[in-house]
């Protein structure tokens, strides 16, 4: 894929843009600073205040309305951090410990904002209705559906939707997306124990919550070996366990946290029901109580088959078909309501050490790379509307 001199020319902004964003990060639902620098970068280019709206404290929605008629498509960013203390030493850092811009975001919202400059430069090309979503809270507790819920997507009359993610498990100036299932409908899960505490060398007095605690884990882990078929992807991670209160004390509580994921919503909603039958009967198999508690989070990132086959047409030789991943993405909680796409940018590069995944402390990337996004924005905008040379 090519980068035409006019996008490539956005480098300069997009790369402040990016450092600037990455060095104030802030945790979902309380992006306020990031917000505030976006309003005042979308003002400064020229958006006009009726054309910027703030359903959420945290979320901005930019409307462009073309100068012809045409779809209206909308074009989704994710704005907020992970609770990550920054270890990659550049000098655009982030300011606050414990907060770091792990997973791209910042890259996502310096795409967006060069995308949106571009649009703004070519309005008299523009085709149709473009919506810009710059969203918070995609690493929890789920933006995209708080932003949903509020009605204003559809009150637009929204069409189809794209959003993207930088991604170092592909080489810079790859662009990656699959039909159909590409990212997995995701949950997280609380278990809890409860049996009667006791003198250690009194067992027989208690109930322990400890014991029946491990023979519900081992057979948890069954329900992926033996109740799923083997042709079926799913996971099942337990990462956190907390109980006790003392070496020799028989502990009465211990509480277990832990993910899931899955591709199909019968192999989810079967974990689940297995989850729930095992921690009841396994637990009471020792005296004890069981509990599960679900939260249902994100659905199978699912890509329209149209919508990868334009990608495909406008990334030319970048794009690849990327295998799935069990990671979760809550823009999927838009494809439950608009046909959407949602694509890999390659940001790997071994020689300058660009290697780290997402989530990762020491996760970096060149800005180069977002230029990718804009240009392919810009053909799958112009494709959707079938105005090829118009952008």
């Amino acid at each position: 894929m090519q980068i035409t001199k006019e996008v490539a020319a956005l480098l300069p902004q997009v790369k402040r843009w990016r450092r600037d964003l990455h060095q104030i990060p802030e945790l979902g639902l309380a992006e306020y600073e990031t917000c505030r620098y976006l309003k005042k970068e979308l003002k400064t280019m020229g958006v006009p205040d009726t054309a910027i709206h703030q359903p959420l404290a945290t979320a901005l929605v930019v409307v462009l309305e073309g100068a012809t008629a045409g779809k209206c498509v909308a074009f989704r960013t994710d704005i907020d951090a992970l609770p990550v203390t920054e270890a990659t030493g550049v000098n655009f850092a982030s300011r606050y410990p414990g907060r770091m811009h792990a997973c791209g975001h910042d890259g996502h919202a310096a795409t967006m904002l060069g995308f949106t400059q571009y649009l703004l430069a070519h309005k008299q090309a523009l085709v149709g209705r473009v919506v810009l979503i710059f969203q918070p809270a995609e690493e929890g507790p789920g933006g995209a559906q708080l932003l949903l819920d509020t009605g204003l997507l559809q009150e637009l009359g929204v069409e189809q939707i794209v959003g993207l993610h930088v991604f170092p498990e592909f080489p810079e100036g790859v662009i990656a997306a699959r039909s159909g299932g590409m990212m997995a409908r995701n949950g997280e899960v609380t278990i809890t124990v409860t049996g009667r505490s006791a003198h250690g060398a009194q067992p027989q007095q208690g109930q322990d919550a400890i014991l029946a605690m491990s023979a519900v884990i081992q057979a948890l882990h069954s329900i992926i070996s033996r109740n799923l078929s083997p042709l079926d992807s799913a996971v099942l991670t337990f990462g956190k366990i907390s109980g006790g209160e003392a070496m020799n004390i028989i502990p009465g509580k211990v509480t277990l946290e832990g993910t899931m994921r899955a591709f199909d919503d019968d192999v989810y909603e079967t974990m689940v029901t297995r989850m729930e039958t095992i921690v009841n009967q396994v637990a009471a198999g020792y005296d004890c109580h069981g509990e599960v508690e679900f939260r249902h989070m994100y659905r199978v990132v699912d890509n329209d088959p149209q919508m990868v086959a334009a990608l495909e047409k406008v990334a030319q030789d970048s794009y690849v078909t990327t295998p799935p991943y069990l990671l979760a993405e809550d823009f999927s909680m838009y494809q439950q309501v608009f046909p959407g796409l949602f694509f890999f940018v390659g940001t790997r590069d071994e020689e300058r050490g660009y290697i780290h995944p997402l989530h990762s402390n020491k996760m970096q990337f060149d800005e180069k790379n977002l230029l990718g996004g804009i240009q392919c924005y810009l053909g799958l905008l112009a494709e959707f509307n079938q105005k090829g040379a118009k952008l």
